[in-house]
């Protein structure tokens, strides 16, 4: 049964441009405005995965009470200016802004835009440590995967606008800003409020799920964005599920479908494509009662989702050499991080991948 839209509080405009990021959006609503229904912008991407999982999470904002817009913001050369032009009025007029991804160069521009005296930061995965680290050090925002050295030509144009979006990202006397995330932070930005994500919008709205005897396994994008080699990644797959009897994997949602063929093909996993985040696919059912994943989100967010089910997340390390040429120098320590500071996980050793 759906919920109506209240009309309570202030007028609150929600920008996302992933199934994860509306996700934690509902998450906070439930936590921090329960009843309360605002405006939720689709920020659009082009990839079909993604865009298949953010129309069904749309239907479950709105079953919420939640408006959805969804903006074909990436749908040509002249999209993204009929898209901003078209959210000007409402974001001038808005009294708090919910982002998921302060990194996204569309939401940095925006935020030049409004004029909300209260921002929202919700997580968008590992992204929320290294934008959390960044802002306490005032450093530019740069994803943790971009290579190091000096900034490229498109970063030194956009670098002004980066730099008052990072402006409008730290509080003062007329302006809170609050990040509300699962992930675990070392440092936290003067002035910056932090609000815990227990997901308690998915357990109660999903589940208990169905246990099953065997394991599954989580995809990771790792391949995809340049830092982790195909070839060593599919050789730790195949080991961590021949060592674990894993039968399902399920892909995350930027994974190539020619790398996926391969793994379906060469380790006998079967592949899932979800259709909603895996929080939810976890919350719903069946599962395997050990899921294992590679360094990622889903090891801190799933022992959450799935507390009181008895299923186990067991993290696999990332081997140093089966980094790339190319990967950030940043990479490992990274990695290492998300796996270090995870809660109720069971730590393997890293498999042999050759």
């Amino acid at each position: 049964m759906s919920r109506r839209a209240g009309s309570a509080g202030p007028r609150t405009l929600a920008f996302v441009e992933s199934p994860v990021q509306l996700l934690n959006v509902l998450e906070w609503a439930h936590e921090r405005a329960p009843g309360a229904g605002f405006t939720l912008v689709v920020l659009s991407p082009l990839d079909p995965m993604t865009r298949g999982q953010l129309r069904r999470m749309s239907e479950l904002a709105r079953e919420e009470g939640h408006q959805v817009r969804w903006e074909e913001a990436r749908g040509g050369a002249m999209a993204p200016f009929q898209t901003i032009g078209g959210l000007t009025g409402m974001l001038r007029k808005a009294d708090r802004v919910v982002l998921g991804d302060p990194f996204s160069r569309y939401v940095q521009l925006l935020l030049t835009i409004t004029r909300a005296r209260d921002l929202v930061v919700v997580d968008d995965g590992t992204a929320t440590m290294e934008f959390v680290a960044q802002l306490a050090r005032g450093e530019r925002l740069v994803r943790w995967h971009r290579k190091g050295g000096r900034p490229g030509p498109r970063d030194l144009v956009f670098a002004p606008v980066s730099s008052v979006a990072r402006r409008r990202l730290t509080p003062h006397e007329n302006r809170t800003v609050e990040i509300f995330s699962s992930m675990p932070m070392e440092e936290t930005p003067p002035g910056v409020t932090v609000t815990a994500n227990a997901f308690a919008w998915t357990r109660s709205r999903f589940g208990p799920p169905r246990i099953t005897k065997g394991a599954d396994m989580v995809g990771t994008s790792l391949v995809e964005t340049g830092v982790v080699d195909g070839d060593r990644y599919l050789e730790a797959v195949r080991s961590l599920a021949k060592t674990h009897g894993a039968t399902r994997y399920f892909a995350h949602r930027r994974e190539a479908t020619e790398k996926l063929h391969r793994l379906a093909v060469e380790t006998g996993l079967e592949i899932v494509r979800p259709e909603l985040p895996l929080e939810l696919i976890a919350r719903r059912g069946p599962v395997g009662r050990t899921i294992l994943s590679f360094p990622s989100t889903v090891v801190h967010t799933l022992p959450l989702a799935l507390v009181g089910t008895g299923v186990r997340v067991s993290v696999c390390d990332i081997d140093p050499e089966w980094l790339t040429r190319n990967a950030s120098p940043r990479a490992q320590g990274f990695l290492s991080g998300v796996t270090g500071s995870a809660r109720d996980v069971t730590r393997l050793s890293t498999v042999t991948a050759v």
